[in-house]
């Protein structure tokens, strides 16, 4: 690039060029011709964030408790130790993660959504209980008798805990409600919320276990913990996560809420209690045999059964669009039941390139639009017309994809 007020081409100068800065590099030669872009029937749109996302300013809460949990565990705990408690505890969390995985496979929840969950249970409820047990020990002492030890293990954990992890429920009930459908919504959100408030629970006692007895105390510990009872804390929270759902599916605002909401926190508190109370007043593993392992079966065909709710219903909405011509009777069976859903699966992998991604995406976004439609048919919801829409379109892209030669 030559200076117009300089000298001729060709000549050196000293004169710099008038540049912008000192940084700027001029252009040496033409750049090629952009394509124009293709235009097609249709634009995949990108959801919208708003009703699917956790507050920001929940989140900057939960960092700052982070914080503050993480400066706890290296004080009492030690670095060494508090590192083999997260380790041993990332066990039995996985083994949830993976439960939940299966009953939310084919709908899943928003990934954000997923981790404030874990997170909140991790972090603020943890973060609760330990402020209420600090203020109750200051106030009154350490529980340094046999009825004061009873009594912070069958009332106020019970009490403080679930109070602390339904808090999170409502939270994602009050921000989320587009995420939130029903029971089986409710179900998912509890699990994580419990498995994340095991997580850091069981990373305090086996730090604590390997403080005190060394290797054999934590295996034995890690015994009860992660392997009897991973889904313990999760079967509480799941009680309010489903007395929720039930009001989201019902159409219940905030306010109306409330009513399920306490109840659900009642049956989490009476169940803990009666799992705390197992350990302190009878033969914990004779109590486990008999009471638990049936309540853990009865939980477990709960959520079978709730889930075959779940496809019934998406079937019935599915049905409705093919009626319409959006899909025809087969898809339908294919997108709205297990064994369906698995034959497209297996016929995705066939096709050239192996499309099980886009057909996994048109199983997940046609169950999608039958939660969408169910929320504009009860009124719930002002913008699921718009999500109707929007998951019509991106349903139709996806069927495009997977019949393209």
């Amino acid at each position: 690039m030559t200076n117009p007020s300089g000298p001729a081409p060709g000549r050196p100068s000293l004169t710099p060029p008038p540049f912008p800065s000192a940084l700027a590099q001029p252009p040496h030669a033409s750049a090629a011709a952009i394509p124009a872009t293709v235009v097609t029937d249709a634009v995949v749109p990108v959801p919208a964030r708003k009703g699917r996302s956790a507050p920001i300013w929940a989140i900057g809460i939960l960092a700052f408790v982070t914080v503050g949990l993480v400066g706890y565990f290296l004080t009492f705990l030690g670095a060494g130790a508090s590192l083999l408690g997260m380790v041993l505890a990332l066990v039995p969390l996985a083994l949830v993660l993976v439960a939940v995985r299966l009953v939310d496979r084919w709908e899943p929840e928003p990934r954000g959504l997923v981790v404030f969950a874990v997170a909140w249970g991790a972090v603020a409820a943890v973060g609760i209980a330990l402020a209420v047990d600090l203020g109750i020990t200051t106030f009154f002492g350490p529980a340094d008798t046999p009825l004061r030890e009873a009594l912070q293990s069958v009332v106020q954990a019970p009490i403080v805990e679930e109070v602390g992890k339904g808090l999170g429920l409502l939270l994602l009930f009050a921000t989320a409600r587009r995420a939130f459908d029903g029971p089986v919504d409710g179900i998912v959100y509890g699990a994580l919320i419990g498995a994340g408030f095991a997580f850091t629970e069981n990373i305090q006692y086996f730090a604590v276990s390997f403080l005190e007895g060394g290797a054999e105390t934590v295996t034995a510990t890690f015994f009860v913990r992660g392997i009897l009872s991973p889904f313990a804390h999760v079967m509480f929270t799941c009680l309010i996560g489903f007395a929720l759902g039930l009001a989201a599916r019902r159409g219940a605002s905030f306010g109306a809420a409330l009513g399920p909401w306490l109840l659900g926190l009642a049956g989490a508190i009476g169940l803990h209690a009666l799992w705390n109370g197992s350990a302190v007043f009878g033969d914990f593993f004779a109590l486990y045999v008999v009471l638990q392992v049936p309540l853990f079966v009865v939980f477990v065909l709960g959520v079978l059964m709730l889930r075959r709710e779940e496809a019934r219903l998406t079937r019935t909405r599915l049905g409705e669009y093919a009626a319409a011509g959006w899909f025809t009777p087969q898809e339908v069976e294919m997108l709205a039941t297990s064994p369906g859903r698995r034959a497209g699966m297996a016929w995705a992998r066939t096709l050239r390139g192996d499309r099980t991604t886009v057909m996994r995406e048109f199983i997940a976004d046609a169950t999608r639009l039958a939660a969408a439609r169910q929320r504009a048919i009860t009124g719930r919801d002002p913008h699921a017309a718009h999500d109707e829409q929007e998951l019509l379109v991106k349903t139709a892209a996806a069927r495009a994809a997977l019949f393209a030669p």
